[in-house]
This record gives C-alpha cells, sequence and structure tokens, in this order.
C-alpha cells in the first residue's frame, strides 16, 4: 500500500468540507481543519456546518468509522443568512472586516448590506457588531447540513474566500511598500546637502511612481464620488439614522478598528472614509 502524504491527504480532506470558512472547528479557515485532520492534531466531526454527512464523508475517506458530531464545536442546523437592520446600523466597517467571503458591501459611515448569495452563514459578522444589528435567519427550512449546502456553492464559496486571502495580502504588501517607499523619500531628503527644493529635485521619478500617482489620483477621484453620494444620501435621509447616539464605548470600537486600518495602510491616511472591496 502507497502511504499518503498529510499534505497531499489534505486536499482531499478540504474537498469534503463545506467551505463555509466559519471557524467553528477550532481552525480560522476550513484549509487549515483539513491539514490538521491531515496531521492527526484534530478529529473529523468538528465542522458543524458539514453535518452528520459531512463526518460520513470524511470518514469514508479516511476509513475510519462514522462518529457523532462533537457538541462542543456547535450543533448542525438549518443554513442561515445574516440580514443588516439599516435603522441600527452605524457604519463602522467592523462587520466587513470579519467577513471572510466578502458578502458585505460598505463604507465608513454608511449602510452596510449582505449579498445574500455569498453568505455562507458562518456567524462572523455577529460578534464584533457594537450596536447588535445583524440577525442570522434560516433559509433552509428543515434541510441542514450538506442537504441546506450544495457542492456548487461550498466551491464558490471556497474560491471567493481564496480570492479573500489573496486580497488581504495584496494590502499588505503594498503598505510595506509605501512605507518602505516613505522610508526612502526620508533618508534622501536627510542626506547632507538635500534640503528644501534640492530634496525634491534629487528624488527620480520613475515609471512605478508614475504609475502609484496615476493610481493615487483614481483612488481620490472615487473617493470623492463616494463623499457626494454620502452627501446625496444623507439629504434623501438614507444614510445612517443614529449616528448621533453612539455611545462613548461604541465609538472607541469604531475609532480603535479605523486606527489599525491605518496602520496597516489599508486606508488613505488624508481621509479614513474607506470603502469596503465590493463598495
Amino acid at each position: 500500500m502507497t502511504a499518503i502524504s498529510p499534505t497531499t491527504l489534505a486536499d482531499p480532506i478540504e474537498d469534503l468540507l463545506p467551505q463555509t470558512q466559519c471557524t467553528k472547528c477550532g481552525y480560522p479557515a476550513c484549509r487549515p481543519y483539513a491539514e490538521a485532520i491531515a496531521t492527526g492534531v484534530a478529529n473529523y466531526n468538528q465542522c458543524p456546518p458539514g453535518g452528520e454527512e459531512g463526518v460520513a464523508r470524511l470518514a469514508g475517506l479516511l476509513g475510519k468509522p462514522v462518529i457523532p458530531l462533537n457538541p462542543e464545536n456547535g450543533m448542525e442546523r438549518p443554513r442561515p443568512l445574516a440580514f443588516i437592520d439599516e435603522n441600527l446600523c452605524i457604519g463602522c466597517t467592523l462587520c466587513l472586516q470579519a467577513c471572510p467571503v466578502d458578502a458585505i458591501v460598505g463604507a465608513a459611515k454608511q449602510m452596510h448590506t449582505i449579498i445574500p448569495e455569498r453568505c455562507t452563514g458562518c456567524d462572523l459578522c455577529v460578534p464584533p457588531c457594537p450596536v447588535d444589528c445583524i440577525a442570522m435567519i434560516p433559509v433552509t427550512g428543515d434541510k441542514t447540513g450538506w442537504d441546506a449546502w450544495s457542492q456548487p456553492q461550498a466551491d464558490a464559496a471556497r474560491v471567493r474566500h481564496d480570492q479573500h486571502v489573496a486580497r488581504l495580502a495584496r494590502e499588505r504588501d503594498a503598505a510595506e511598500a509605501r512605507k518602505a517607499a516613505r522610508a526612502a523619500a526620508s533618508a534622501k531628503r536627510a542626506e547632507p546637502g538635500v534640503t528644501g527644493a534640492n530634496a525634491v529635485k534629487s528624488e527620480t521619478v520613475t515609471p512605478e511612481d508614475e504609475a502609484q500617482a496615476k493610481k493615487r489620483a483614481i483612488i481620490q477621484a472615487a473617493m470623492d464620488r463616494a463623499r457626494k453620494k454620502k452627501e446625496e444620501l444623507a439629504k434623501a435621509g438614507t444614510g445612517p439614522k443614529n449616528m448621533d447616539s453612539v455611545s462613548p464605548e461604541v465609538q472607541a470600537q469604531i475609532d480603535a478598528a479605523e486606527a489599525r486600518r491605518r496602520r496597516l495602510g489599508l486606508t488613505d491616511p488624508n481621509n479614513d472614509k474607506d470603502n469596503g472591496p465590493d463598495a
């Protein structure tokens, strides 16, 4: 019999997981859980969205007996969809940051909304909401587990999660590059004999600099349009309705989240009204 390495085994295990990326298994996403099963670190009965059928599928692949779902990880249930109460939403972006499949559209201080066909029912947007405006509503009747979730839905969620992770990596890399460029520019200006206008003249403008400048101009134009749209919504009475009643505690959460995004370079330092990935 040919031995299968844990790395190779993790692939078919991941293929059998529902890809809700809910973390109920105790791991940050479906792939790490698959790798943990493959290495024997985790058991194969820790995925509530997969339910009993999911356990049976994994048992068949691994050549092990079918065992009950571990209740410590949660119970099998009908699949829910997230719903945002627009009368309570304050546009804090915390739910948007928590969504592992970019199923939420919104921007700072603006209404957020769920894209139903993208939502996996993972619940991850609920805990960070400071005003409890998100409800998880069952949408599959009595159907639970894999009866409430199809393979095409799982495949699509997997693609969106991979794209989400790749986007975050690109944003972090870009933030690091901008930070390094600013440090290099500061060091250049600090060189002996390079001051004032001479410091500007001494910097060589590269095609990359021009491309970044063009990109910044495009982003700034988009942000200007977003601000104009926000003003129009506010005049029409369709913006967030309770910003004036935000408590100091809630505002502190929002400010802390926005500060983290600025430190990571995910916002324009001159404008903290940052849009979400689909806004």
